[in-house]
C-alpha cells in the first residue's frame, strides 16, 4: 500500500471504472482456474508496443498466452467473439516480443482464450485452448 492510498480512498479516487474492475475480476478468476488445471503462472499484463497480454503461463513444455474476456450474464455474444482480427494481431506481435526476450526463443507457444462469465458474485470460466493461430 502506497503512502497516498489512504488519502485516495477517502477522496474516492481509488475506484476504477466498472469495466476495469470487471476485467480484473475476470483475470483473477481465469488465473485461479488455470492454476487448478496445473498451469504454472508466469506473469500478468505483459505490455509491449503493440498491446498487452493478460496472462502468461507455462503448461508442460509450452508457453501459453491467454487473452481473458469477461462479461456479465445476459450478453448476446460469446466473450471470445471480441478477440477479432486486430486484437489477435496485437496479441501475436506482443507474444513474439516476449519470446524474443527469452534465453531460448525456440520454445513452443500457443494462444488461448479464457471466457469469464460473472453472475451474482460468482464466476464461470470457459477455457479455449489453442483458440487461434498465427
Amino acid at each position: 500500500m502506497g503512502l497516498l492510498d489512504p488519502i485516495k480512498s477517502l477522496l474516492g479516487k481509488d475506484k476504477l471504472p466498472h469495466h476495469l474492475r470487471l476485467g480484473r475480476e475476470g483475470e483473477k478468476a481465469a488465473k485461479s482456474y488455470l492454476k487448478q488445471l496445473g498451469y504454472k503462472f508466469l506473469t500478468a499484463n505483459y505490455s509491449g508496443p503493440h498491446g498487452e497480454i493478460d496472462l502468461i503461463f507455462r503448461h508442460e513444455d509450452c508457453l501459453v498466452f491467454v487473452e481473458v474476456k469477461t462479461r456479465t450474464e445476459g450478453g448476446w455474444t460469446r466473450p471470445a467473439d471480441a478477440v477479432n482480427r486486430d486484437k489477435r494481431k496485437a496479441i501475436i506481435h506482443t507474444a513474439r516480443q516476449y519470446v524474443r526476450k527469452l534465453t531460448d526463443s525456440r520454445v513452443k507457444y500457443r494462444y488461448d482464450i479464457a471466457e469469464v462469465l460473472v453472475r451474482e458474485g460468482a464466476s464461470e470460466v470457459r477455457h479455449i485452448p489453442n483458440a487461434f493461430q498465427e
